[in-house]
């Protein structure tokens, strides 16, 4: 199948024929499914396009193309699909296509297993082409849910299993679409036209956003990574928050479902949505941190800033480990010192060194966390096993004490100097990179002149608890392709 096919597919012979008779599936409806080249609409690119279109219950039409996606077709999607490089070679892009596409899309309910997988392609698809696409969204996975939630398993092939269903082609566009028709009758069959009128409705209705929103909001956010900021009345700054699905997660926290409480009268108080796309979750997670310590919105709390970050720090003296509560400076890579934390105060710093202590049945006065003449308090009561008056060798105490500490150790920053992590851009083409340097994410650079001025600046840049969390993850998946040296460094 190279080009497109301008005339339906032929139906495949079925011993029985679909004809639904739930309301909400006798109208216009199109059975969609795609193939691509990965799982991220932002990034990856459809190959193969499948699409059967019912009218009043009954399949009118079956059409598919293969699409040339402009990109390489990874070994992997090969494997899974069939669908080789040179099978695509030669057939049209999406560009090509998006007339035909939109022909049989346009003003039909769009059904899809795990829809907004498919819903967000075909929207993204059409972005690139210049337009823009919207429809009102089916699930067949969500729908099964609802119909059947004493089953656990909804994947379609589950699905094909338990119905008994033939499924001509499996992980190709047409055969994946055309077996859609058959599972929702299977549904109707097993639940009855009415609780599959009823379950499908409620479906729809969920998707809607309230109507003091913008109208066609749901449509505009965009299906890729990045940060949202909801704004009330007069444009007060309400929430931050982020998502490697911005569309997804912003109809989420107005589903009702999903609601609590507190999440139910943000809600309601919200009158605006602002956006800013990233290129992959490390950018999404970062200018989250930053924008909630910048701006403050009203229902954020647990990035708020620390006004003076604290740490424990150890230090090696005369008779043994010296302990040091301190201001927090960024770690670097020959700092001997032992430093755990981070902490927002002093008086939290303090509480989790003697926690530890406690638990470990450490000398609070060996430690500096008690002061006077002779044994400590702990050691009267028999909870010290005596460092305090010389019953337990200092080194043992010293021992036992960074081991007490030690799942509050600090990293020391693992490279010479500054390093930059390459994430692919908001566009979906080549790469930014965000810049580090002992833990402190310095910004987010496009090229070389602005990776310069943000290495000139970096004395400028304060360390930052969150953010310290976010790239020790960060750093712990990274492949070594992706971390860069800067500044002469050797990462």
């Amino acid at each position: 199948m190279g080009r497109a096919n301008s005339e339906p597919v032929s139906p495949r012979p079925d011993p029985v024929p679909v004809v639904l008779a739930a309301p909400a599936l006798r109208g216009r409806v199109a059975c969609v499914d795609l193939e691509t080249t990965g799982g991220m609409a932002v990034h990856h690119r459809i190959i193969e396009v499948g699409i059967v279109l019912l009218e009043d219950g009954v399949v009118v039409e079956e059409w598919s193309s293969l699409v040339n996606p402009g990109v390489r077709v990874p070994p992997s999607i090969e494997a899974f699909t069939g669908i080789t490089n040179e099978m695509v070679a030669d057939a049209p892009s999406f560009e090509e296509l998006h007339g035909e596409v939109r022909r049989r899309l346009d003003g039909r309910l769009f059904v899809a297993h795990n829809a907004r997988f498919d819903y967000g392609f075909v929207r993204n698809e059409f972005r690139r082409a210049g337009g823009k696409f919207a429809a009102p969204v089916l699930c067949t996975v969500r729908l099964s849910r609802a119909l059947f939630h004493e089953h656990a398993r909804h994947n379609l092939d589950a699905l094909i299993e338990r119905y008994g269903l033939a499924c001509g082609q499996r992980h190709r566009a047409l055969g994946d679409a055309a077996v859609l028709p058959s599972l929702l009758a299977a549904f109707e069959d097993a639940a009855g036209s009415e609780r599959v009128h009823e379950a499908a409705t409620a479906a729809l209705a969920e998707s809607r956003l309230p109507s003091h929103l913008p109208p066609g909001l749901d449509e505009d956010l965009p299906e890729g990574p990045g940060v949202y900021l909801f704004r009330g009345e007069g444009g007060a700054l309400l929430y931050v928050g982020k998502s490697r699905n911005l569309r997804s997660r912003v109809l989420g926290h107005f589903a009702g479902e999903h609601r609590d409480s507190k999440e139910s009268k943000l809600a309601r108080q919200v009158r605006d949505v602002e956006w800013i796309e990233t290129g992959g979750e490390l950018g999404a997670l970062l200018l989250e941190s930053r924008l909630v310590k910048e701006l403050a919105p009203a229902t954020n709390r647990r990035l708020r800033p620390a006004t003076e970050l604290q740490c424990i720090r150890l230090e090696d003296g005369r008779e043994g480990l010296e302990v040091r509560i301190e201001p927090l400076l960024a770690p670097g890579p020959q700092d001997d010192a032992e430093l755990h934390g981070p902490f927002r105060t002093e008086r939290d710093a303090r509480r989790a060194l003697e926690g530890k202590a406690r638990e470990a049945g450490l000398c609070l006065k060996v430690i500096g966390l008690e002061r006077g003449a002779g044994s400590c308090f702990a050691f009267q009561l028999g909870r010290c096993r005596g460092a305090c008056v010389g019953r337990e060798p200092r080194a043992l105490h010293d021992v036992r004490l960074r081991m007490a500490l030690a799942s509050l150790r600090l990293r020391p920053w693992p490279f010479p100097g500054a390093v930059g992590i390459r994430e692919r851009a908001p566009t979906g083409e080549g790469t930014v990179l965000h810049v580090l340097d002992r833990w402190r994410h310095l910004g987010t650079a496009a090229d070389e002149r602005e990776v310069a001025a943000l290495l000139a600046r970096s004395g400028e840049a304060s360390f930052d608890a969150d953010a310290y969390r976010i790239l020790v993850r960060c750093l712990e998946r990274a492949a070594p392709r992706d971390v860069v040296a800067l500044g002469g460094a050797r990462a």
